[in-house]
């Protein structure tokens, strides 16, 4: 089936467009029978799809059909894998098929500006660069089968606290370097269907609205050729969202939008030009999906349950090793301590919470291993401490040759909807932790979460292996993981902060019910610790292997950077004993400057699998934006002059290999505004045009002192300090400069070559 769009726009009359314009029910728009426009049908859907068939909901509280649960975000992004990734997108997109869905409601790749984000289980990371990569992997894959995607949620929704109402306040820069970049990413490498839009408003304006956002940046700047709908629930003003760029409201508002915009229509108010425009947009997206041929009907549910289970070993993080603990050896007496073992939380709560065709956990998934017993530790909830079981717990884990403790959140500790208050496990489960490190020796702890958490018991153990939420084959993937069947082959994507304290927006998150302020600006994540040279728990882009690998011979194909893009190679070499995956990381360093910056960026990475003994050169491309910041004077990207150096390691703060690459920058344009200094016109390069002025303030202020005047009152350093941050402006309250010598100066310095 095809539309014909140019018939159809011919056709249909004003109420019929409106119509189309806001959903029908929740999950579908609205058809039009008589011209033979059909309703399709939309789903959550980021790690697997809530198509809900009967009672519907946006927070996941009615039942939806039996599905295959993916990894969740969090988890996803810790395998730094686009390979991987787009694997998954393209079972996502065979099951949509299959279910008949047109679009999937995902991914969502809002950045982690908190640990506390109750949300931030289903988002990929704190790092827009790895966020933007996998991103637009997630969407290829999904779109090569002819289903669309709503990349979520467009934009700075970075927490649940008032999420729908709250104003986010932050500067351009901090938009454009951190919180837009991996939406323009997906926007440019992979033409998503459509985005979706988020419930705060931006900087006064809500999303749904902001015409800036939508039309300004995402259209105009990024080339985006799809539709806009909104969050559920996430209209504010029907008539100036649709100006501002906004094609579908869901779900229903039950015709009352509807009859707002064809009021505003026949008012004159609304513009039948900007109408028909965002109708034509609509059903061009709807087309796309009913295009798709040959038709799905059914998916091999047990192969994607097979592909769920080698993702989350992909996805698992080792955080801690000591004297190889782990693997373990099969034939080792083992005890299984903690409900976790026996039932998994394996997704998060809200929206994309999935009802899985079966789950897999750790003790049914080692019941042919011979050796290995259960023992549940606490509370079935997860947060109540019982007694009775910490001591069985304890006595077990005595008297067995290791002791695995499967820890993490409770299904109350994070979720869609509100956001964490601290970073802390339930304390039963750090006092069994506590409890059998100090009588095992060779303890082991499995974490599942969607976020961090703090250690206090890091020292005591033997190992950590963190599965985030590893979906519904984790139970599974975790006895391939401590037996040795598979390796551990993910890599942080976020930080693991020693304190709630420590973390970038401690003081301004969640701000309160009205806006909140992001004060930190771009020094999110590892920016705001590698630039601190804040202890961390386990940096960014961190995890350890069951081999080891050295990474060398790093390479650049020129020294100097001069527009065209510069090719960075290194060679990975396991020096092991066992296969593996490493993933090798390229950072940029900034020269030293005026305007502040990171101590590094992450700017390329590849993961490489590798038997025992072999190598493999990997190689990276460096363009103009790997060394640029956003510089709001002139709305746009620049580098600034200076030697940038290459850094290539195994995360944020290991990267042994480094090697510098000159740039020539362009000087910015210079720009006078009633705030202009003397420094700032030096900067722009206008020396001579200020040079006679400056020798005159010179006069005023003093030249330099003798050394005996020790007391003087104007010293060397604070004549030049007070003149070069003095503004032009202030000038005549110290010399004689005439009524006309600010335009002589600006007539100067813009003739001056």
């Amino acid at each position: 089936m095809k539309l014909d769009i140019t018939y159809l726009m011919k056709n249909l009359t004003n109420e019929e467009k409106t119509g189309l314009c806001s959903g029908e029910g929740f999950w579908w728009t609205k058809a039009v029978e008589r011209l033979g426009i059909p309703s399709i049908m939309v789903s959550d859907g980021p790690h697997g799809l809530r198509k809900q068939a009967d009672a519907s909901d946006h927070l996941g509280l009615n039942e939806s059909i039996q599905a295959v649960c993916f990894p969740a975000g969090s988890a996803l992004a810790s395998s730094w894998d686009r390979e991987l990734i787009g694997t998954l997108g393209e079972h996502l997109g065979d099951e949509a098929r299959a279910e008949k869905l047109h679009t999937v409601l995902g991914p969502a790749i809002n950045i982690k500006r908190s640990p506390l984000c109750g949300r931030n289980f289903e988002y990929l990371s704190e790092d827009p660069y790895l966020a933007g990569e996998l991103s637009a992997s997630y969407v290829n894959g999904i779109q090569s089968r002819n289903v669309g995607v709503s990349v979520k949620h467009f934009a700075a929704n970075n927490q649940e606290y008032f999420r729908m109402s709250t104003d986010t306040i932050v500067s351009e820069r901090a938009l454009r370097e951190i919180y837009l970049a991996a939406f323009e990413k997906t926007v440019k490498d992979a033409k998503p269907w459509t985005l979706m839009c988020a419930y705060n408003r931006l900087n006064g304006t809500y999303c749904c609205e902001h015409e800036w956002l939508l039309k300004d940046v995402l259209r105009d700047e990024w080339g985006f050729d799809g539709i806009v709908m909104t969050d559920w629930g996430a209209m504010n003003r029907r008539v100036e969202a649709l100006e501002a760029g906004l094609n579908l409201e869901m779900p229903s508002s039950n015709g009352v939008n509807d009859r707002r915009l064809l009021k505003a229509l026949e008012s004159g108010r609304l513009s039948q030009e900007t109408l028909d425009h965002s109708v034509e947009e609509l059903l061009r997206w709807i087309d796309k999906g009913l295009a798709a041929e040959p038709a799905i009907d059914s998916y091999d549910q047990e192969a994607h349950h097979a592909f769920a289970r080698k993702a989350a070993a992909e996805c698992a993080v080792l955080l801690k090793n000591e004297n190889n603990m782990l693997p373990l050896a099969e034939d080792k007496a083992v005890v299984f301590i903690g409900h976790f073992a026996r039932a998994p939380r394996f997704q998060g709560g809200g929206s994309s919470h999935i009802n899985p065709f079966k789950v897999s956990n750790a003790v049914t998934a080692a019941a042919d291993l011979p050796n290995v017993r259960f023992a549940p530790g606490w509370g079935d909830d997860g947060e109540q401490a019982d007694a009775a079981r910490l001591a069985e717990a304890v006595e077990a884990a005595r008297s067995a040759e290791a002791a695995v403790i499967f820890a993490g959140l409770p299904d109350s500790f994070e979720s869609e909807g509100y956001d964490r208050t601290h970073l802390n496990l339930p304390a039963c489960q750090d006092e069994l932790i506590a409890a059998v490190s100090a009588v095992q020796p060779n303890t082991v702890v499995v974490l599942h979460k969607g976020s961090p958490v703090l250690m206090p018991w890091l020292a005591d153990v033997k190992a950590v292996l963190d599965l985030y939420l590893g979906g519904q084959a984790v139970g599974e993937a975790s006895v391939d993981l401590l037996f040795g069947q598979s390796a551990p082959a993910g890599r942080l994507a976020e930080t693991l902060p020693l304190r709630l304290a420590d973390t970038p927006a401690y003081l301004n998150f969640p701000g309160d019910s009205k806006r909140v302020v992001y004060a930190e600006d771009i020094f999110v994540g590892y920016r705001w610790y590698d630039s601190r040279e804040m202890p961390v728990e386990f940096p960014f882009g961190f995890g350890l292997a069951y081999t080891e690998f050295a990474i060398s011979n790093l390479q650049l194909s020129a020294a100097a950077f001069a527009g065209e893009p510069i090719t960075v190679t290194a060679e990975v070499k396991n020096i092991g004993e066992r296969a593996g995956k490493e993933v090798v990381q390229v950072y940029v360093a900034p020269p030293a400057g005026k305007t502040a910056r990171p101590a590094h960026e992450l700017k390329g990475f590849a993961k490489v699998e590798l038997a025992p003994g072999a190598s493999q050169t990997v190689s990276f491309s460096l363009d103009a934006r790997s060394f640029a910041y956003y510089e709001e004077r002139i709305a746009d990207w620049h580098i600034p002059s200076g030697d940038y150096v290459i850094e290539v390691g195994r995360s944020s703060r290991d990267l042994p290999l480094r090697a510098t690459v000159t740039i020539e920058g362009k000087p910015l344009p210079f720009i006078h505004q009633d705030h202009t200094t003397i420094a700032d016109i030096i900067e722009a390069g206008k020396g001579a045009a200020i040079s006679e002025l400056m020798q005159q303030m010179e006069q005023v202020f003093g030249g330099g002192r003798e050394e005996a005047n020790a007391d003087a009152a104007v010293s060397d350093l604070m004549r030049d300090s007070m003149l070069l941050s003095m503004p032009i402006r202030s000038l005549l309250s110290f010399a004689s400069l005439g009524d006309d010598f600010e335009d002589k100066l600006k007539r100067r310095f813009e003739n001056e070559v």
